[in-house]
């Protein structure tokens, strides 16, 4: 009786609540950061499940494809064996796998690259479909390896390997089946090589020097002589895209390239006389890829038309071409056509739908969805198109980007975040905004994203903006985007965030050097903090390959520059508070660049958060990093950027 009465009392006592906090992941080191409540990853959960699916390979004999998407922490390869089919999962691996190509005459193994915690030195892998046995076929080293183009016959493929000295990207081939039988081709100096198409007879093979954006070239590869010579004579501000033999005439290829124009364009370029002939003059927009059917009859091409994706159909026979019609506006890419000569794989995304995949059949001229990513908890009716901006930069360049307004539900000015592409050679364009719609729909955040100087698709003098000493002007396309914020009569100027990645990084920082009283708070991802001890700590195989766009930091002159704007230098005008986020194993953007960044920070009183995951590379790939890395940003919204002054 006692024991019941104990018990009735303890019932009609006040509850006491224990506030419950999330344990981060255990490969993730935070600073400054505090506890994110339970309830945070309660309430933002459906806008952090959702999925998204991209085209790899089709099978060779089969109508069925390859693609990579998510079920657990990581993308993987599933077979998808009929539109809407199920995906079945193949690889089952803690890192992300992304990219794989069939065995191309019976499909009966595929391979597969992959890395470890996202340090990029990707090694290649054969996949046994019936014993499900997988098989290392490289060094497994601290080389990269990758660039896989099978030959005409099918029985061998050619692949770019770092594996000589770490910096120079050598050609090599092998029979997959025995990979002991594995033969250097020929070396070739620096990190920008690939082989990009195979002859008819396999006798050569195209290979492409990436040297710039705005500079590259083509060589001929004599496969048995192991001889290079240059296909592409005229000059070094010419940029070379994809090239790949002319299905018809060996002495012809099919190319992208931006020579007599701002744009990259298609046409067939003669091996004798470097004739170049242009099929896509009519269009003045950058012809992004295109692919060739086995037979040679038709030929796709995807153009990049102010951010958005447009997919052409060529007839090969007389080079008329058609627009593919049936896809709401959005973005293309992975084209790759199936052996029947009729389907075309690609991926698609757009503000409403994730990335997901599509066949296009050129007889019927319609496309067929062949995975459907779910979106969460997501409405794709509540998502809503990017609105392209433009505004005037201090000289009077005229800048763009795209604007995504919050729900409308939310009234008066509101807060801004502005998210700086990386690069620098990218594009900002209106695609899925995935768990960024948390900040659209619930925060009521404007999320504004530019393509300032410096950016891709908007010609070669336009991405030449931003070179070497002219670094500055591109921060200052931000500046003239404040002064545009604040003539907006429903956007808030005293309460703008500004986040970026990787270059994007740099500009976040540079902007907080030069703009402290314009923002309120910023969010550094894998960003540049000097571009001196960048250079001198960036993997060896990208450093040649950044001195074009930052300087050589050997030079004295480019070296008094990097030192009198660098973000670190400059620390002491940052007065906002600042998020860094780095990966441990970042070949790119070494974590020295977050690290001394957050020591000189700290040292003048300014709040730093900073988070750091020792599995991860350039960027979060592994879903319960990212998630943790959003609560985190979330948290740093509410605390710098929501909160009333």
């Amino acid at each position: 009786m006692q024991r019941l009465s104990f018990l009735m009392s303890l019932l009609m006592m006040p509850a006491v609540v224990v506030a419950q906090t999330l344990t981060p992941p255990e490969n993730l080191v935070t600073e400054g950061i505090p506890p994110i409540p339970m309830t945070l990853p309660d309430s933002v959960n459906r806008y952090t499940e959702a999925r998204a699916a991209s085209f790899v390979d089709w099978h060779p004999t089969e109508k069925q494809m390859l693609v990579s998407t998510r079920f657990g922490n990581t993308n993987q390869i599933h077979i998808v064996k009929q539109p809407l089919g199920a995906r079945t999962q193949l690889t089952f691996f803690n890192e992300p796998v992304g990219s794989a190509s069939f065995e191309p005459n019976t499909g009966d193994y595929f391979i597969f690259s992959k890395d470890l915690g996202g340090n990029e030195f990707g090694q290649l892998f054969r996949f046994d479909l019936q014993s499900r046995d997988v098989t290392l076929l490289t060094d497994g080293g601290r080389t990269q390896n990758g660039g896989l183009l099978w030959n005409k016959a099918k029985t061998q493929a050619v692949y770019s390997s770092t594996r000589r000295n770490g910096a120079d990207r050598d050609l090599w081939i092998m029979d997959p089946k025995d990979p002991s039988k594995q033969e250097l081709v020929i070396e070739l100096p620096g990190g920008g090589w690939g082989a990009s198409s195979w002859s008819g007879d396999d006798s050569k093979i195209v290979l492409s020097e990436y040297k710039s954006i705005t500079s590259s070239k083509l060589w001929m590869l004599d496969v048995k002589k192991k001889t290079r010579t240059l296909i592409t004579t005229d000059g070094e501000d010419i940029a070379w895209g994809e090239a790949k033999f002319h299905p018809k005439d060996p002495t012809k290829l099919y190319v992208t390239t931006d020579k007599g124009s701002e744009f990259q364009r298609l046409g067939i370029l003669e091996l004798e006389g470097e004739k170049l002939t242009v099929l896509t003059d009519i269009i003045p927009w950058d012809v992004e890829s295109f692919t060739i059917t086995e037979d040679g009859s038709k030929l796709a091409f995807v153009t990049n038309e102010a951010g958005m994706s447009t997919l052409y159909i060529m007839n090969t026979a007389d080079s008329s071409f058609y627009k593919a019609e049936g896809l709401p506006p959005g973005v293309i890419g992975g084209l790759s056509w199936h052996n029947n000569n009729v389907d075309l794989g690609l991926t698609y995304t757009s503000a409403k739908s994730s990335s997901d995949v599509y066949s296009y059949d050129t007889n019927s001229l319609q496309f067929t969805r062949w995975t459907e990513s779910e979106l969460g908890g997501m409405n794709p009716d509540s998502l809503q198109n990017a609105e392209l901006i433009k505004w005037k930069s201090f000289d009077g360049l005229e800048i763009s980007g795209f604007l995504n307004r919050p729900a409308p539900k939310f009234t008066g000015k509101r807060p801004v975040m502005i998210l700086i592409h990386g690069g620098p050679e990218s594009q900002a364009r209106p695609g899925f905004m995935g768990r960024y719609n948390y900040y659209l729909n619930e925060l009521g955040i404007a999320i504004i994203q530019p393509n300032v100087r410096g950016s891709a698709g908007y010609g070669k003098s336009f991405v030449k903006l931003d070179n070497v000493l002219l670094r500055e002007d591109s921060v200052k396309d931000i500046g003239a985007l404040f002064d545009w914020i604040a003539e907006q009569p429903d956007l808030d100027s005293q309460r703008i965030m500004v986040m970026g990645g990787s270059y994007g990084g740099y500009m976040t920082l540079a902007v907080s050097t030069n703009y402290p009283e314009k923002f309120r708070c910023s969010v550094d991802i894998v960003g540049i903090s000097h571009f001196g001890t960048f250079l001198k700590n960036t993997e060896d195989y990208r450093r040649d390959l950044r001195r074009v766009e930052y300087g050589d930091e050997r030079d004295p002159e480019v070296a008094e520059f990097f030192e009198k704007i660098s973000p670190l230098n400059n620390a002491a005008k940052i007065k906002n508070p600042l998020f860094i986020i780095q990966g441990q194993n970042d070949p790119r953007v070494p974590l020295s660049e977050a690290e001394q960044m957050r020591d000189k920070v700290k040292t003048q009183g300014t709040p730093v958060w900073y988070l750091m995951a020792k599995d991860e590379g350039h960027g979060f790939r592994k879903k319960p990093n990212a998630d943790f890395q959003f609560y985190a940003t979330i948290m740093f919204m509410q605390a710098y950027l929501l909160n009333e002054k």
